[in-house]
């Protein structure tokens, strides 16, 4: 949990103000306005998923909090190659701490950079906030699949140290596992480093896919660890769960302030069909104002367009190095092919158009093309603000 005293922000309202101006840049929008299937779709989803709450195997608290959005976002139209990004509030007020959540949601792609994105997003709220020195944690748990094979593992491993195991916690250790693993790491006791680790479990495909991910990361420079605790139940996640976390100056100990991961499997069961979903919920302390005032900015007129794996590696730096010099810009990260983009770009009727092929991204430069003209100049990327911003196209 974000505590407020580590921020500059007086009250919770402020930073939920400052935290979803930076989801919206990105181009997420609130779970109000995304449109409903019609009624009879809803009514066969909800027939279908009937009773799987009931059938889940929660190991995080947190986990309960995800269903209810799942069971929402079940119900929202979805047509590929779009994706929904979305954004919610929730609050905790019976807590003994009582806290507020933003998340952030990104249904409709299997790509790693609907991962990488979130990891983006949540930095930058981080790092707005001026919180201190930030750790980002990443497992990976993998398919199904892989997932029982260390599960099997990990019901072994508890039956050897089920002597040392909390007398109220060894029947869980019976039937949930991986959820006794996890409140073992959470009470730190002592066999947890001896423990199977999900990571050894991978396939080569599933290690390929992991690794695409951290070449996202690494892309940004951002620093992070391979944690072997980072864990969730099987029944909710699947592949990549992460953590960001606070050192505490006085302790040195780690505060969590962040969570998410892919929850393909959950998101599927209240669907009741195949559904790619991946989340990342902040945590902050419920304090003062809690109410949300949105900014309505005017849409931007600039789409960012890419063409290959390089160059969406590349295209997260530039899109937060163009927010923080407050020039607006659309995307459309999760689409595999530059001719989707180019339709979502005249959707958007976006006079501008940044483009960054593999030959751009390798040379450090990047398209910026009119739209109505089909002129275009090549700009060197450390000079693309200044660019931009001699045209004017920073927002007010």
């Amino acid at each position: 949990m974000m505590r407020l005293k580590d921020t500059r922000y007086q009250n919770t309202a402020s930073f939920l103000n400052s935290a979803i101006a930076i989801a919206e840049y990105f181009g997420f929008i609130p779970f109000e306005e995304a449109a409903r299937r019609d009624l009879a779709q809803i009514r066969e989803i909800r027939r279908r998923a009937r009773g799987s709450e009931r059938e889940i195997s929660f190991a995080r608290k947190e986990e309960r909090v995800l269903a209810v959005a799942a069971r929402r976002l079940s119900i929202l139209a979805h047509a590929p190659p779009e994706s929904l990004l979305l954004w919610r509030v929730g609050s905790d007020a019976k807590a003994a701490m009582p806290t507020a959540s933003l998340e952030l949601h990104i249904i409709g792609t299997q790509s790693a950079i609907a991962e990488a994105l979130l990891i983006v997003i949540a930095n930058a709220i981080a790092r707005e906030a001026g919180l201190p020195e930030r750790v980002l944690s990443i497992n990976n748990i993998g398919s199904p699949e892989s997932s029982g094979r260390f599960v099997r593992d990990v019901a072994s491993f508890l039956r050897k140290h089920i002597e040392s195991i909390s007398v109220t916690l060894r029947p869980r250790a019976a039937t949930d596992p991986l959820g006794a693993l996890v409140a073992l790491i959470e009470r730190g006791h002592p066999a947890i480093p001896r423990s199977p680790q999900a990571m050894e479990y991978l396939t080569e495909e599933e290690r390929r896919r992991f690794w695409e991910l951290l070449e996202y990361i690494e892309a940004l420079g951002l620093s992070y660890e391979l944690s072997p605790t980072v864990l969730g139940s099987r029944d909710c996640w699947a592949h990549t769960l992460f953590q960001i976390s606070v050192i505490d100056a006085a302790s040195g100990s780690r505060i969590p302030v962040a969570f998410g991961g892919r929850y393909d499997p959950l998101a599927s069961r209240f669907a009741a069909a195949a559904l790619p979903a991946v989340m990342i919920s902040i945590t902050c302390e419920l304090r003062g104002k809690t109410r949300v005032k949105r900014e309505h900015p005017l849409p931007p007129s600039i789409y960012f367009a890419h063409l290959g794996a390089e160059a969406r590696r590349r295209a997260l730096p530039i899109l937060e190095n163009l927010r923080e010099a407050g020039i607006p810009v659309s995307h459309g990260l999760y689409h595999e092919r530059i001719g989707e983009q180019m339709a979502a770009a005249r959707r958007l009727a976006s006079p501008y158009i940044l483009i960054m092929g593999h030959k751009e991204a390798v040379e450090g430069t990047i398209l910026v093309r009119e739209a109505a003209t089909n002129s275009q100049d090549a700009i060197p990327l450390q000079e693309l603000t200044g660019y931009l911003k001699r045209r004017r196209f920073v927002s007010a």
